[in-house]
Formats: C-alpha cells, structure tokens, sequence
C-alpha cells in the first residue's frame, strides 16, 4: 500500500506543537490531525493511513467498480498514490484547505477528493488510446520501409557517391542511365550518341572499375 512520503520538515516549534497535539491521543480530532500532518509530524501520517487508508481505497473501488475489466490493481494503486501526492502537492495546499467549520468531517472530505481523483483518472484513460498487450506488437505492420533497410539503404547510396567521384562525368551519365534507370542498352546509346556495342564495353568496364574500388574501400576501412 502507498504510503505518503512526508515533505521537508517545516520549522522546530511547528513539529514541537504537533507532537504535543497528537501526543496521547491515538484518536486525534480532525482538527488536531490535519494541523500535525502540515507539521509532517510521522506520527500523524501512521494515524492518518490507519483511519483513512482502508476509506480512501474502498472510495476509489467504488467509483471504478463499473469499469473493472478495463481499471486493474494496479490502476487502483496508481490512482490511491496520485490522491495521497494531491495532499502533499503545492506545500500541502489541498490539506491546508480543509475546514471542519463548514460542517464536514475530514473522513467525509477525504471521501469526496478520493472519489474526484478516481473520476479524473478515468476521464484520462478515456482519452488514451487502448493499451495493447505487447504479444500483439508482433502483428503489427506498417507501409512504411524497415528503419534497418533503409540506414544500410542510406549506408550504400553513400558508398556508391564516394566512388563515383573516381569516374569522368561522361561515366556517371552512363551509370545513371543504365544502372539508376534501367535503360536499354539501345535506349541509352541513342541517349549518348554512342553504338550498342560501346554501350556493353563501357558496362563491363565500368562494373571492373567498381569492384576494385569498393575492395581497396573495404581493405581501407
């Protein structure tokens, strides 16, 4: 079960008189309870979870209760820590707020903020989308290419640009067009102005050329 982790200690005389408040009397009033758990005196969180702990987490069940095949245990918990850090939160404000004088009692006023924090809980977790167990991540599919693809993808192009740079412009014209776009040997003699026979010459010779390069760029590295 949560229990609240007391904030900075406020100064000596404020602890002094919570002590004297809360000694003795195991069954503090409200009053007395709420001044002492400002003062972060530990005796009165460990009388605070013994009355109220048990108050609180029956307050959240039962707000949740219809939503029990989506809230889990541990939702419970989550939601019973994040009413526990209200009280803490802000120099204590919410605790700071409570005032026996307008007729509640505090059991009564943690009531209602427990039953406020379990309904913000599940306004949040409506909002979010379904959470999916991770056995499912295996069916999971996307249109897009396989992020290790394309970084070898990327790893390559880049290869190919370092050793482009060792041939003649009139070269990478012709890698371009026979080995980026796929053109026919005629296609791209005519796109050269050069002969069917040069255009398987110049292929040959090229893919030569490519091999030495990328095996002195491997001996390289």
């Amino acid at each position: 079960m949560f229990t609240p982790v007391t904030a900075q200690s406020r100064p000596d005389q404020t602890n002094q008189e919570a002590a004297v408040l809360m000694q003795g009397t195991p069954a503090a009033d409200d009053t007395q309870l709420v001044r002492a758990l400002i003062a972060d005196e530990p005796r009165a969180w460990r009388e605070f979870n013994t009355r109220f702990s048990r108050l609180v987490l029956s307050t959240i069940s039962r707000v949740t209760a219809r939503f029990s095949g989506v809230v889990s245990q541990e939702d419970l918990r989550e939601i019973y820590a994040t009413f526990c850090v209200q009280l803490l939160a802000n120099d204590k404000h919410k605790l700071r707020s409570f005032d026996p004088e307008r007729g509640n009692k505090l059991s009564t006023w943690l009531g209602l903020l427990a039953s406020h924090t379990a309904y913000d809980f599940l306004r949040s977790a409506r909002r979010e989308p379904r959470r999916a167990a991770l056995s499912e991540a295996e069916d999971l599919s996307s249109s897009l290419p396989d992020p290790c693809e394309s970084a070898l993808m990327r790893e390559r192009a880049d290869q190919v640009g370092q050793l482009l740079s060792h041939f003649t412009d009139k070269d990478r014209a012709f890698i371009q067009l026979y080995f980026g776009e796929g053109l026919a040997p005629e296609l791209v003699a005519v796109r050269l102005n050069i002969s069917v026979k040069t255009v398987y010459s110049k292929k040959h010779k090229i893919q030569a050329r490519l091999q030495t390069l990328l095996a002195e760029a491997q001996l390289a590295a």
